[in-house]
C-alpha cells in the first residue's frame, strides 16, 4: 500500500464514515489468561466511545512506512495452502461472524504476548464501498463498483494507573481515586488484505509496530508463518556497520554527504508520482554513489560482501532506514549538529593548522540560547 491508499482506508475510521459491522475483543492478563471476550457493535454507540475505539484502529494505520508500517508478502503457494492465510481469509468473508474462527485468532496471538500488564486484543472488521476515480483523480461515488471487505486488528497494553486525589463532584472536594486498567495505544496490529489500486490485494498484509527496534518475530510467525523483515532500527544500525567496516579510510564526511543526497534526491523523485509505493534501495544504487566519490574498488569489493552477508544477495532495503527525511546529523563526543536534510551543503570540512574542523555557513538568524546575536 503506498501513502494515499492507506491515508484514504485511515479516513473511514471516524463516527460519520466507517461501515464497521462489528468489533470482537480479548481481554487478557499479563499470564495469558482470558479474562473476558466480548462483541462490540459501534450502532447504538455513543460518540466519545466510538471514536475511542477507532482511535485505536487508527493508530494501526499509522506512522512512518518501512519503519512503523510493513508489508507482509504471501506467497502464492501460501495463499492456496497455508492455513494462516485460510483463517484471515475466513475472518474477512463471515465478517468476524464465525466464533471458533475468532477464537483460533486469540489463540494465535495470545502466546506471543510478553507483558507484565494485561493485554486487549481488539479486531474488526468493514467494508469500504470504493468510490470510482477517474483519470483526472476525481471521486465519483455514484459509479462505485468495488466493495473493499477487511479486518483490523489492534493489540494493546491494558495498564493499571495509580491512585491520586480527583475532584468528587457529588461532595464538592477531592477524594481518592482508585486506580483502574486503562486502554493504551497498540504495541502492534495488522490489516488484511491490503488496499491496492483501488481493490483487495490478498497476497499483501501491512503489519504494525508502535517500536521500530521491535520486529515481534512471534506474532508474525503465528499469523503470517512469515520472517518478518529486520526491524527498523536494527535495519539501520546494521547499514551503518556495513559502510563503516568495508569503506575503512575511505569512509569519509564528503562520502557519506554524498550518500545522504542521492538517496534524499531519489526519495524526492519517488514522492512525485503519487501512487508510488515507499523507495527502497539495493546495493547497486550505493555502490554508484560510492564509484563517484572515488572510493578504491577493495573497499567497494568488501562493502558488496558485507551487503550481502548482512542482507542477502538481492536484498532490498527501505530508504528511511538509510537516510533520515528529516535531518542531516553530525556528531562529536561534545558536540551535535543536525542541519535541514536537504541543506547538507551549509555543512564542511577544513583543515587548519593541523586540526580538523566542521564548518557550518551561517549567513543570518543566528541565536545563542534564544537570542538573536551577530558574528
Amino acid at each position: 500500500m503506498n501513502k494515499k491508499e492507506i491515508a484514504e482506508i485511515k479516513r473511514r475510521l471516524n463516527p460519520e464514515f466507517h461501515n464497521v459491522t462489528c468489533i470482537r475483543g480479548c481481554y487478557v492478563n499479563g499470564q495469558g489468561e482470558i479474562i473476558s471476550t466480548f462483541t462490540r457493535s459501534l450502532e447504538g454507540m455513543g460518540e466519545e466511545e466510538c471514536e475511542k475505539y477507532l482511535g485505536l484502529f487508527k493508530k494501526v494505520l499509522s506512522g512512518v512506512q518501512g519503519q512503523n508500517l510493513l508489508d507482509i508478502e504471501f506467497s502464492p503457494e501460501m495463499v492456496m495452502n497455508s492455513p494462516e492465510h485460510r483463517l484471515l481469509m475466513h475472518l474477512k468473508d463471515t465478517a468476524l461472524t464465525d466464533d471458533e474462527a475468532v477464537e483460533e485468532l486469540f489463540q494465535r496471538v495470545i502466546p506471543t504476548i510478553h507483558t507484565e500488564d494485561h493485554a486487549l486484543i481488539l479486531v474488526m472488521h468493514d467494508g469500504y464501498d470504493v468510490p470510482y476515480r477517474s483519470q483526472d483523480g476525481n471521486r465519483v461515488a455514484e459509479m462505485s463498483t468495488e466493495v473493499f471487505h477487511y479486518i483490523l486488528c489492534a493489540i494493546c497494553p491494558v495498564k493499571l494507573t495509580k491512585p491520586a486525589l480527583g475532584y468528587n463532584p457529588d461532595t464538592n472536594d477531592f477524594r481518592n481515586r482508585e486506580s483502574d486498567w486503562l486502554v493504551s495505544p497498540p504495541e502492534t496490529g495488522f490489516m488484511f488484505p491490503c488496499f491496492e489500486e483501488r481493490a483487495a490485494d490478498i497476497y499483501r498484509s501491512l503489519f504494525y509496530t508502535r517500536d521500530t527496534a521491535q520486529g515481534h518475530e512471534e506474532l508474525v510467525d503465528a499469523l503470517f508463518a512469515f520472517q518478518p523483515p529486520m526491524p527498523a532500527a536494527m535495519q539501520k544500525e546494521a547499514f551503518q556497520a556495513v559502510l563503516q567496516d568495508s569503506l575503512r579510510e575511505d569512509c569519509s564526511y564528503e562520502v557519506m554527504q554524498a550518500v545522504h543526497e542521492q538517496v534524499m534526491e531519489k526519495m524526492e523523485e519517488q514522492k512525485q508520482g503519487k501512487h508510488a509505493a515507499p523507495l527502497k534501495i539495493d546495493k547497486y544504487d550505493v555502490k554508484e554513489v560510492l564509484a563517484e566519490c572515488g572510493v578504491k574498488p577493495a573497499n567497494m569489493a568488501a562493502f558488496e560482501e558485507k551487503f550481502d552477508q548482512q542482507f542477502g544477495e538481492q536484498a532490498k532495503i527501505e530508504a528511511v532506514n538509510v537516510v533520515n527525511p528529516r535531518q542531516f546529523q553530525v556528531k562529536t563526543p561534545s558536540v551535535v549538529i543536525k542541519v535541514n536534510s536537504d541543506r547538507t551543503d551549509l555543512v564542511e570540512t577544513r583543515v587548519i593548522d593541523g586540526h580538523s574542523y566542521i564548518l557550518i555557513r551561517a549567513d543570518e538568524g543566528i541565536e545563542v540560547n534564544g537570542v538573536s546575536v551577530n558574528l
